[in-house]
C-alpha cells in the first residue's frame, strides 16, 4: 500500500470547508448539475462490471445517482457521503439502498467486503485524494474493480475555463478560502494512472468521455457555479460586489456564443479512470 498524506491543519480547514459547502449547495447542485454528472454513470458501471448480485459501494454519493442507477442494474448497492444533508437527499430519490454518512478517507467497512467500488466526481472534494484511494483498493475483493472520474482539464471542460478566465481577468484569484489539492490534478492522465497503480491497482485503463451540458441560460449558468459548487462557487462568492459583477458580465458574454436553439450547450469532458484490485 502507498504511504498516505498526513492530516495537517491545512487539510483539515479545506476538509472542513468541503464539508460545510456541500451541505450548504446540496440543492442548487441537484437542480444545476444533476444532467450533467449523470451522463459519466452508464459508462463508470461499465468500467467495474455492474450487473445483478454485485456488492457495490459508491463513495462521495451525493444525491445518490451512481447508487440508484446501480441498483436498476441488479447490484446490491451501499452508498456513502460525508454531508449529511446530501444523503438524506439520496433517500428521499432511491429506495432500496444503504445511504451512510461516512467519509472516504476512512471507511468504515471491512476489508475485501465489495465486488466494485466507484466515485463519481469525489475524489476533486477531498483533502488526502491518496487516502481515498487506499480507501477504495482496501475495501475490494481480490479481482474487484474500482472507477473515479473528474473533469478534465478546462480546455476540454469548457465550463470552468470560462468561469475561471473571467475572475483572472475582473476578478481576485487571491480571495481567501482554504487551500486544497489542485482541481485538475487527475485531468492528467499520466497522473490519474500513477496514482491508482501507487494505490495498488492493475489493469488501469483511462477515457476522455466527451459530455454536453445543457443549460436554458446564460444566468442559469452561472447560478450554477455560484450556488452550486463549493470551491469554484466559494471563489465567486469571496468576491467583491463590483468584482463579481464583472465576472458574471464576462461569463455571460462567453456563454453564449454556445447556444444553439433555446438551450446553452457546453462541451464539459470528464476522464474516466479503473483499475483492478
Amino acid at each position: 500500500m502507498p504511504k498516505t498524506e498526513r492530516n495537517s491543519p491545512g487539510t483539515s480547514n479545506f476538509k472542513d470547508f468541503e464539508h460545510h459547502g456541500w451541505q450548504t449547495v446540496a440543492g442548487s447542485y441537484h437542480d444545476h448539475f444533476s444532467s450533467l454528472t449523470k451522463q459519466t454513470i452508464e459508462p463508470m458501471l461499465d468500467a467495474v462490471k455492474a450487473r445483478p448480485n454485485v456488492d457495490l459501494l459508491d463513495v462521495a454519493t451525493g444525491p445518490g445517482y451512481v447508487a440508484g442507477r446501480a441498483k436498476d442494474r441488479g447490484c446490491r448497492v451501499t452508498a456513502v457521503d460525508f454531508s449529511a444533508v446530501m444523503v438524506e437527499r439520496a433517500r428521499q430519490l432511491y429506495d432500496g439502498i444503504i445511504f451512510e454518512e461516512g467519509d472516504a478517507e476512512s471507511l468504515s467497512y471491512t476489508d475485501n467486503s465489495f465486488d466494485a467500488v466507484t466515485m463519481n466526481f469525489g475524489l476533486l472534494h477531498l483533502a488526502r485524494p491518496e487516502q481515498a484511494l487506499a480507501e477504495a483498493f482496501r475495501v475490494l475483493k481480490a479481482g474487484g474493480k474500482f472507477a473515479f472520474t473528474v473533469w478534465a482539464k478546462p480546455e476540454h471542460a469548457l465550463a470552468f475555463g470560462i468561469v475561471l478566465k473571467a475572475v483572472e481577468k475582473f476578478g481576485d484569484m487571491s480571495v481567501t478560502i482554504p487551500e486544497g489539492p489542485p482541481f485538475f490534478r487527475f485531468s492528467n492522465e499520466g497522473e490519474s494512472r500513477r496514482a491508482l497503480i501507487d494505490a495498488g491497482f492493475k489493469n488501469v485503463e483511462i477515457a476522455q468521455l466527451p459530455l454536453t451540458w445543457k443549460l436554458k441560460s446564460g444566468d442559469d449558468f452561472f447560478a450554477a457555479f455560484y450556488l452550486g459548487t463549493p470551491r469554484t462557487g466559494g471563489l465567486l462568492r469571496a468576491q467583491a460586489p463590483d468584482a463579481l459583477n464583472a465576472v458574471k458580465q464576462a461569463v455571460l458574454k462567453d456563454v453564449a456564443q454556445y447556444r444553439d436553439g433555446d438551450l446553452i450547450k457546453i462541451p464539459m469532458a470528464a476522464v474516466l479512470a479503473s483499475g483492478t484490485k
